[in-house]
Order: C-alpha cells, then sequence, then structure tokens
C-alpha cells in the first residue's frame, strides 16, 4: 500500500476518534444557539486529561487541529457558539503554537458571540449575563495564549483591545498594552495606548503623567491630539502650575475679554 494511502487513513482515522466523542457531547450538552452548559473553566486537556491521546497524534495533531478549525468556521456561520467553543478548545490544545487560534478564538469569543446575544436574548438580565459570560471567554483565551506564547505582542494587543472596549477596565487596557510594547514586532501605537489608560487608571496619575511626558518629549511627530487631551487633563488634575505645564491650550493664553 501506497504511503500516501497510509497516511490518508490514519488521519481519516484519528478524525473520527476525536470527532465523536466531540459530537457526542455536543449533542447531550448544549442548547441551540447557546454554551449549553458548558464549563467555563475546563479546559479540553482537562476534558481528555490524556498525554497519551496528544501522544498518539503524533505528526496528525496538525493536521486534525486545522480540520477542527474549519468546523469551528462553519459553527461560526451557523452561530452555534457552544459547539464552535468546544472546536477551539480542541485546536489550542493540539497546536497551542499557533498564535492565530488563540487571536480567533478570542476574538469570536469576545466579540462576535457577546455581540450574537446581545441581539437575540431578549431577557435583559439573562442578555446581560450572557454577554459578559462571552467577554470572559474571549479574555481567557487570550490570558492563556500569552500563557503559551509569552512573545506574542498581538496577544496582549488583543487583550488590552477587550478590556479597552468591551470590559471597560482601563487599568487592566493600559497593563496588556504596556506588555505588548516590551515584546519584538510591536506597532508604536501600544506605547500610546499604554500611557492612555493608564491615565484613566485611578490611583495612577503621577506615573501615567510622566509617561504621557515621555511620549510628548520625543517631538512632534508624538503631538497628536489625544496626547496633548490626555496631558492637558492630567497636569489640571494635579495640579501642576501653568508656568510649569508644558501644554496649555492656546484659547488659555489669551487675555480674558472684557
Amino acid at each position: 500500500m501506497k504511503k500516501g494511502t497510509i497516511l490518508g487513513f490514519s488521519t481519516l482515522l484519528v478524525w473520527g476518534v476525536v470527532k465523536a466523542p466531540i459530537e457526542s457531547h455536543m449533542t447531550t450538552q448544549r442548547h441551540e444557539q447557546q454554551l449549553g452548559g458548558y464549563k467555563i473553566t475546563a479546559s479540553l486537556r482537562q476534558q481528555l486529561g490524556q498525554a497519551g491521546f496528544l501522544a498518539m497524534l503524533g505528526g496528525l495533531r496538525a493536521a486534525v487541529a486545522d480540520l477542527l478549525w474549519i468546523r469551528a468556521h462553519i459553527a461560526w456561520q451557523d452561530t452555534q457558539y457552544g459547539r464552535m467553543k468546544l472546536y477551539f478548545d480542541a485546536c489550542t490544545a493540539l497546536q497551542p503554537r499557533r498564535e492565530n487560534f488563540w487571536e480567533t478564538a478570542g476574538w469570536h469569543m469576545g466579540w462576535n458571540g457577546a455581540a450574537y446575544m446581545e441581539s437575540s436574548e431578549r431577557d435583559p438580565i439573562k442578555r446581560q449575563r450572557e454577554i459578559a459570560e462571552y467577554h470572559h471567554l474571549g479574555e481567557s483565551y487570550f490570558i492563556e495564549g500569552t500563557q503559551n506564547l509569552p512573545e506574542s505582542w498581538r496577544l496582549y494587543d488583543w487583550l488590552g483591545a477587550l478590556y479597552r472596549d468591551k470590559l471597560k477596565d482601563p487599568c487592566k487596557a493600559a497593563a496588556a498594552y504596556e506588555e505588548a510594547s516590551k515584546r519584538e514586532g510591536h506597532l508604536d501605537y501600544t506605547r500610546r495606548f499604554a500611557a492612555y489608560f493608564l491615565a484613566e487608571c485611578p490611583g495612577h496619575e503621577q506615573e501615567a503623567y510622566g509617561k504621557l511626558l515621555a511620549l510628548y518629549k520625543e517631538g512632534e511627530r508624538e503631538w497628536l491630539p489625544t496626547l496633548l487631551v490626555k496631558l492637558q487633563e492630567m497636569e489640571r488634575k494635579l495640579g501642576i502650575p501653568k508656568e510649569q505645564r508644558v501644554y496649555i491650550p492656546a484659547k488659555e493664553l489669551l487675555p480674558a475679554e472684557q
């Protein structure tokens, strides 16, 4: 028998082993269009509990992860978020060093899943609870992703965006962007966002002012409107005398009208 044929049969066999328990679990556990009772704290590794299972896959782990990834995309198209989460858990367990697996899983849960619940759940109390649950699912993917890929600036950037846009936590957003800015290849805005959101974090005004001031002293390239507004707010908040401020809007320098 040809080598390619053997590999093909092996892939189908392993896919059958992976697919059967997952689909059985989904059938018995999930409600239509919801998480279906899936325990948020349970990872696929915990469910499988099988280093032996992963070892059995050997060189086929990447291929099986890609197949499951396709199934996750189909589940998303069908707005079956509980089913999609199971596939994402499988993908990230099989290939924890695949950055795009963590990114997309966190994005689908933190943004798309939450948006779907906002538009489809009529009970306002349940809607808010489900939205928060999806936000935290996205957070958990990004955090676990950074644990597996500590060198990834992109995962910290995604985490910062989630704290900024969805969880409304400027302190955690600032910390995430700060971590992103320390990693090779980061885009320059991560430094700015680390300072901007620290300025909104109670108790960190002096530290934030130091970061904003450092950006300002880098030169005109950094004199963006957001930076100037943040500097103005922080200098007022800290009670810095006008003669010591680095940025005073022109209208404040004009004499008062008589």
